[in-house]
C-alpha cells in the first residue's frame, strides 16, 4: 500500500506539479485547496504526511496547523510547510505554529521526492524533522 500524502494548496498550478511528482514516485495524493477543507480531509483520512501551504485563503497555514496539532489523531503526523514565504524567521514561524518542517516554494522538482521522503521516513522511525 502506498504511503497517502494530502497536499493543502490553492494553486491550481502547484497543486499540479507536486501532485504528479508524488504520485510518479507512488505516493497516494489527496489535495484540498484552502484550510478548512484540508483540515476536514485530515480528520478523515488520517494521511502519512500532510504538504500545507502557508498562504491559503480565508485560513493561513499556521492556523491550520495550530488546528491541525490540537486533534489527537493528527497530533503526530508530519506537517510540512511548502512556501514562498522565505524572509527570515519565516521558517521558525512555521515550526512554532506547528509544522514538521518547511521546504521553500518554487519547489525544486529534482530534490523534492527526497525531501519528501525524508519526513515520511522520520516519522515512520523517530519522528525527528530530518
Amino acid at each position: 500500500m502506498s504511503q497517502r500524502i494530502l497536499l493543502i494548496e490553492d494553486n491550481e498550478q502547484n497543486r499540479y506539479l507536486a501532485t504528479f511528482l508524488l504520485e510518479r514516485a507512488g505516493y497516494q495524493v489527496v489535495s484540498a485547496e484552502d484550510g478548512a477543507k484540508g483540515i476536514a480531509l485530515a480528520k478523515q483520512l488520517l494521511p502519512d504526511l500532510i504538504l500545507l501551504d502557508i498562504q491559503l485563503p480565508t485560513m493561513d497555514g499556521h492556523t491550520v496547523a495550530r488546528v491541525l496539532r490540537e486533534d489527537v489523531t493528527l497530533r503526530h503526523t508530519p506537517v510540512v510547510a511548502v512556501t514562498s514565504y522565505a524572509m527570515a524567521g519565516d521558517r521558525e514561524r512555521c515550526l512554532a505554529a506547528g509544522c514538521t518542517g518547511y521546504i521553500e516554494k518554487p519547489i525544486n522538482p529534482a530534490t523534492f521526492i527526497q525531501e519528501i521522503g525524508a519526513y515520511v521516513a522520520a516519522d515512520a522511525s523517530d519522528g525527528v524533522e530530518p
